[in-house]
């Protein structure tokens, strides 16, 4: 009988984050008591079917020592962060060749995402568990998007009904992530998240659709609103 399959995550964090227009690192910026990092740690510690994590971090930074860290018991490992986001998630899926096996999930979240509701990541598990390939966290697109050209114009308005936002974690069996980042750097991609490198591998993603809330920090306004959000109860829809 083949065992289960174990969840693993993976945190790149070696971005600095230049949108922010500060000198810390955005995954590192003070939130509502804590650093933003330690609250997507933490979302992940709490939960149970989640065997350990793994953060991708700059060889030059000095903060990650300082990160106020409860490990609850379960490996918190670190990997060389790379150039790109493509490059740390495959650095941290190789240092962990020797721990995963091919059918174990792997679930890639931003470290600057710190709003991942427990609900969301457990429905992300609980439908993609059976899957072949796994999926992605999303949300329908409810505002007008527009083309614009280089000199801020807008050339087109594309229908939204079939749009949806790509948030994290996207979650996907061990092997066949790997196979589909290391094969689209060979072909000179660098794939802005893992769902695009394992959709060019003609891989079908799935979506699962989570909260609206669960926010990127970009720009310096998304600090407030994530605090306002981790204030909120847990209970609370967005």
């Amino acid at each position: 009988m083949q065992p289960a399959a174990r969840f693993w995550a993976v945190i790149p964090a070696a971005g600095a984050g230049t949108r922010m227009g500060g000198a810390i690192p955005k995954q590192y910026l003070p939130l509502a008591g804590r650093t933003v990092i330690e609250y997507v740690l933490d979302v992940f510690l709490s939960d149970p079917r989640i065997a350990g994590i793994t953060v991708a971090i700059a060889e030059t930074d000095s903060y990650w020592p300082h990160c106020l860290l409860r490990s609850q018991g379960k490996p918190v490992r670190i990997a060389k962060g790379g150039v790109q986001r493509v490059n740390s998630v495959l650095n941290a899926l190789h240092s962990l060749r020797q721990e995963l096996r091919e059918q174990d999930w792997v679930l890639v979240h931003d470290a600057a995402r710190p709003c991942l509701h427990p609900s969301d990541l457990d429905r992300l598990i609980e439908t993609l568990r059976q899957d072949p390939v796994g999926g992605i966290l999303a949300t329908p697109l409810v505002d007008t998007v527009k083309g614009v050209d280089h000199e801020q114009r807008i050339r087109e308005t594309p229908a939204r009904q079939n749009l949806w936002r790509a948030f994290t974690p996207q979650m996907f069996r061990y092997r066949l992530l790997s196979d589909a980042m290391n094969a689209a750097l060979k072909r000179g991609q660098a794939p802005t998240d893992e769902a695009a490198a394992m959709e060019s591998s003609g891989h079908v993603v799935r979506v699962v659709e989570g909260r609206s809330d669960n926010i990127k920090i970009t720009r310096p306004e998304d600090l407030a609103l994530a605090a306002a959000i981790l204030n909120q109860p847990r209970g609370v829809s967005p």
